[in-house]
């Protein structure tokens, strides 16, 4: 499917203000195909401020526009929080509607940047160990308010002399829950025109909706595609993540291996450690014989401790030891560094104030 990143845009920012779509926005101020490539450049790949900033446009046409409530953000930072250790930043934004969501700047050493940014508000999947799935589903997000997370940290980095080199999915909600609006916000993310970031720096992770990842493969991406894992088995899996009950480890990993079959691209597998329920000799074992011998890559992760998780997490020799049995069998595996865990940014703890306890159903 192609999907034209303007157009996406406009039809985002054109309903915000009243209007049903690009067409009818351009119609209402007699905008020809040049203004709006002026107007989506300026808040795409020259991150202006806003659109009384771009001086190639009429004076009375820069009024007009911020007169009806045009913006060029989706998104209004109320609380930014930076690590002691300078290197994460954590923003909650709020929505036009009052809903907020959280997104996370981590700046690696050397010029390598990674922004992780949320897809809903709020989590329908219930994963027992993540803050944000403990508090429920609120709504999902356009295209736009999800590019416009990046766009905050692109603006921030640019201060600097700096720019964002990779875009992961792993902030508030289930990407593939909110399938055609995180597409297009890859899009965004990806155009020449805008960012330009190159689909090989973008990673989507999602729980395992089977259905989704067979659309996926069809997308003809180079988007990079990571599996929440974190279990062996059904027995361990189905404890910690009701998603497990639709869609069981035999169906995930068939549906993994079709990925692979059709992109021949790697698939990374997140495995979040918790003491006594999936970081035994058994579980690593079980793990090495469900990798091993295929295009795959596990990603160990440290437990983040979240308010409503009754978790430990694993120490880190035992991660470390667990680590050892997939390197024997020969399994690609990295243990995450942990970012952003003294501000509550790191992997599992974003959710925002407002996010209540579950109360309302997918949508």
């Amino acid at each position: 499917m192609t999907r034209d990143p303007l157009r996406i845009w406009f039809d985002d920012v054109a309903r915000r203000i009243g209007f049903a779509d690009s067409d009818e926005f351009a119609r209402a101020f007699e905008l020809k195909p040049f203004r709006l490539k002026q107007i989506y450049r300026a808040a795409a790949k020259e991150l202006c401020a806003d659109v009384g900033e771009v001086t190639t446009l009429p004076k009375e046409l820069r009024a007009e526009l911020q007169s009806r409530g045009f913006s060029f953000s989706s998104v209004t930072p109320v609380v930014l929080q930076r690590s002691n250790d300078g290197q994460t930043t954590k923003g909650l934004f709020k929505l036009r509607d009052g809903n907020e969501v959280e997104a996370v700047l981590m700046e690696h050493y050397g010029d390598r940047t990674t922004v992780c940014i949320s897809s809903q508000a709020g989590c329908a999947f219930a994963c027992a160990f993540c803050s944000t799935g403990q508090a429920g589903f609120t709504r999902n997000l356009d295209a736009t308010e999800i590019f416009d997370q990046a766009r905050f940290f692109a603006r921030e980095l640019a201060t600097r002399n700096k720019r964002i080199t990779n875009i992961v999915f792993m902030g508030m909600g289930e990407p593939f829950h909110n399938y055609e609006a995180v597409m297009n916000g890859v899009a965004l993310l990806h155009d020449p025109h805008g960012l330009g970031l190159g689909h090989r720096h973008i990673t989507i992770s999602t729980v395992g909706l089977v259905d989704k990842i067979d659309r996926f493969a069809d997308e003809g991406l180079q988007v990079n595609l990571a599996i929440s894992l974190h279990a062996p088995s059904d027995r361990v899996r189905g404890a910690i993540m009701p998603v497990n009950r639709k869609f069981d480890m035999g169906e995930l990993m068939a549906a993994v291996e079709r990925y692979v079959e059709k992109t021949n691209r790697k698939v990374f597998f997140e495995y979040v450690m918790l003491e006594g329920i999936n970081d035994d000799e058994t579980c690593a074992n079980e793990l090495a014989a469900l990798m091993r011998g295929r295009l795959y890559h596990v990603n160990l992760i440290p437990y983040n401790s979240t308010p409503d998780g009754p978790f430990q997490g694993t120490a880190d020799a035992r991660i470390w030891a667990f680590a050892a049995v997939l390197d024997k069998a020969g399994v690609p595996t990295t243990v995450r560094k942990n970012m952003g865990r003294d501000i509550s940014a790191a992997c599992g703890q974003l959710r925002a104030e407002t996010q209540p306890k579950a109360h309302a159903s997918a949508k």
